[in-house]
């Protein structure tokens, strides 16, 4: 061989490109997963999405399990078999179902809740949506969930309504841990973080465990802009004397990312400070932000738009599994939470200069979502009558 001769390459492992999923870990952002469902779990893909994607969490709602018992044939035996049993309501039989499944999500992600020092690795049971304006029943159904479904990394969703927040406090304060749904509002959210201090303190002052209190704040983000686009195209349809048509279409598909960074620097405000750190001192961790209905509605959108937008330190996203497989797929993580702060101001000034008041676009928004989910569990339980009667011969009451 001449001295000269140039060595032959040696052949370089291949490097399999990093999932975008995972990547989310190194901004400081974990993912969840907006869905359940009993095969999601007995089949083994919720421990390959742990293990292959770094999910951290999963959520649930009267809307995803209205969904799973309608079309899942998962649930036809055992809920015919506890309607021939007898003695269940159709809530009750949807209760003992759905914590079934909350309970063994909950066994599953237990390494996760474990390996993040209870940070991570939780699954979210939502109080009944007939209760969003009832501040006891909501506390005293959330503890009835909470000791019913047994495990230390459940949450227990309670809406972020008027009557939802004193019993926010009160939930915290009594060592349950909470995820505050159907939030939309910058000011809401502020009284919501304001009620998970208040109660920690007062966890503090009866001498409670902080450390062992995990919780979150839901904020919506897609269903800010279906709203508001949908008004600023119907103006635009017929425009108004003097309108500012360009303004307007500037607007369209910015507002609910830009209320979510500006959401966003009030966390890091709120969870600062003397008053913070003290609580900090004892064990606490922040309730952190997570983004709610992520799924893009517009398809002129991106459809991973509300995901790549939004991703900075100590958040949740929380993500269905369409948006949760394109972001897999082609999603490009970068740390855009802080990005443009000036500009999301501006949408927001600029949002009312077009007429366009917030806080109408908000308030609709919350009345909207309980009506939404108080009607996924009308169909729910509807379901669960039409399984029963057929196993049955006839159907148990609500």
């Amino acid at each position: 061989m001449s001295l000269t001769a140039k060595p032959t390459a040696v052949p370089q492992e291949s490097k399999s490109p990093e999932n975008p999923l995972k990547a989310l870990i190194r901004f400081g952002q974990s993912v969840w997963f907006d869905y359940i469902r009993r095969d999601l779990i007995t089949t083994g893909q919720l421990a390959r999405l742990i293990e292959d994607d770094g999910l951290r969490g999963m959520t649930s709602n009267p809307t995803i399990f209205e969904k799973a018992f309608s079309t899942s044939p998962d649930y036809t035996k055992p809920l015919a078999e506890l309607a021939k049993r007898g003695g269940l309501d159709a809530k009750g039989i949807y209760e003992h179902l759905a914590i079934r499944d909350i309970q063994d999500a909950a066994d599953a992600l237990r390494g996760v809740y474990d390996q993040t020092k209870r940070r991570d690795g939780y699954v979210s049971l939502e109080v009944s949506p007939y209760l969003a304006h009832k501040t006891q029943e909501t506390i005293d159904e959330a503890r009835r969930l909470w000791k019913t479904v047994g495990r230390d990394n459940v949450m227990i969703k309670v809406p972020g309504t008027p009557e939802g927040i004193p019993a926010i406090r009160e939930l915290i304060g009594s060592g349950i841990n909470i995820n505050v749904t159907l939030l939309f509002a910058q000011d809401v959210y502020e009284k919501v973080a304001e009620a998970y201090i208040a109660g920690l303190e007062d966890l503090a002052g009866r001498g409670g465990d902080l450390s062992r209190i995990g919780s979150v704040a839901s904020f919506f983000v897609s269903r800010i802009d279906a709203l508001i686009d949908g008004k600023i195209d119907a103006t635009l349809k017929n425009p108004p004397t003097g309108s500012d048509q360009a303004l307007l279409r500037s607007l369209q598909g910015k507002v609910a990312i830009a209320n979510a960074k500006l959401t966003y620097q009030l966390y890091k405000k709120i969870f600062s400070g003397p008053r913070w750190q003290a609580l900090a001192g004892r064990g606490a961790e922040t309730q952190r932000v997570l983004w709610a209905s992520t799924g893009t509605k517009n398809p002129a959108y991106s459809d991973v738009l509300y995901i790549e937008e939004l991703i900075g330190p100590d958040t949740v996203n929380t993500v269905p599994p369409a948006t949760f497989d394109a972001f897999r797929d082609h999603g490009k993580p970068r740390a855009s939470l802080e990005q443009d702060l000036e500009a999301a101001h501006k949408t927001m000034v600029d949002l009312g200069r077009a007429g366009i008041s917030m806080k109408a676009v908000t308030d609709q928004l919350t009345d909207d979502g309980v009506k939404s989910f108080a009607d996924a569990f009308d169909k729910l339980l509807a379901a669960v009558e039409t399984q029963a009667k057929i196993a049955t011969g006839s159907s148990p009451s609500r």
